[in-house]
């Protein structure tokens, strides 16, 4: 599904809280149709790198480009409200409003930044609900649910403005492996039928590798990126040892496969 169209353009980022260098110099771009990880060990910048990847931070140097506009770190310009609304975000937690209804969650971009009658965004509402599988369950509160339905609600209400690049942060967690696998399997299906772009950050190898079609590994020592490419080609291919334990969990045998790992 990924085509050569460049869609995300990332150019010798620098990533800094004052003077202290989270990463530096990363470089790296996300084609039409990827889906792309982000992924590293624990601190190593994943999350703050989505951020200057929607726009929420300012690089301390370097560049983001989405579709061919560079992104400031605000959404003060023209430019950048619209390109920041062709951009949808699941949050880790999902960041569901806890007293609208799940199709009330989803109508709120919607009547934000839309003019469609309230008609008509009960209507998207409920077909982006659908989308994920969560067809009738429009007038359910976000407590009367579970979690996996919670992250499928969410997503649905990052669909909500029909973006051409959806960021999920750790779209995986805290959810057992059966509703992660369902997950993983509705990422898929939407890059298949709608032919949506994604960039996930996740360190769950069985997400990694089973919906990733391009990467990037973070390291926290080198401050900056160890190495990029297709998740199953670099366990299969990389010789670094690094990559190789976090691809492996550290069971690494020098003869590693993905087979089993999804």
């Amino acid at each position: 599904m990924s085509s050569s169209e460049t869609i995300i353009e990332v150019d010798s980022l620098t990533m800094a809280y004052g003077s202290f260098v989270l990463q530096r110099d990363l470089s790296f771009t996300v084609k039409r149709g990827d889906v792309f990880i982000i992924m590293g060990g624990s601190g190593c910048g994943k999350s703050t790198l989505l951020r200057h990847l929607v726009g929420l931070n300012r690089p301390a140097s370097g560049t983001v480009s989405i579709m061919g506009a560079p992104l400031r770190g605000d959404s003060e310009s023209a430019e950048g409200r619209r390109v920041l609304r062709r951009l949808g975000v699941m949050y880790q937690s999902g960041a569901l409003w806890s007293s609208m209804t799940l199709a009330e969650n989803i109508a709120l971009p919607l009547e934000e930044y839309t003019t469609l009658s309230n008609s008509k965004i009960r209507q998207t509402a409920a077909l982006k609900l659908s989308l994920v599988g969560l067809n009738g369950f429009e007038d359910y509160y976000p407590s009367e649910i579970s979690g996996g339905m919670r992250k499928r609600a969410a997503l649905a209400r990052a669909m909500a403005l029909d973006p051409d690049v959806l960021f999920l942060d750790e779209p995986s967690a805290g959810l057992d492996p059966l509703s992660a696998r369902n997950l993983d399997e509705l990422i898929l299906q939407l890059r298949g039928t709608l032919g949506t772009t994604f960039v996930i950050v996740t360190h769950e190898l069985a997400s990694i590798f089973t919906v990733g079609t391009d990467s990037i590994f973070l390291d926290p020592q080198l401050k900056t990126m160890r190495a990029q490419g297709n998740p199953r080609e670099l366990l299969e291919n990389s010789k670094d040892p690094v990559i190789r334990a976090f691809l492996t969990r550290g069971e690494d045998t020098g003869n590693a496969s993905t087979e089993g790992r999804v």
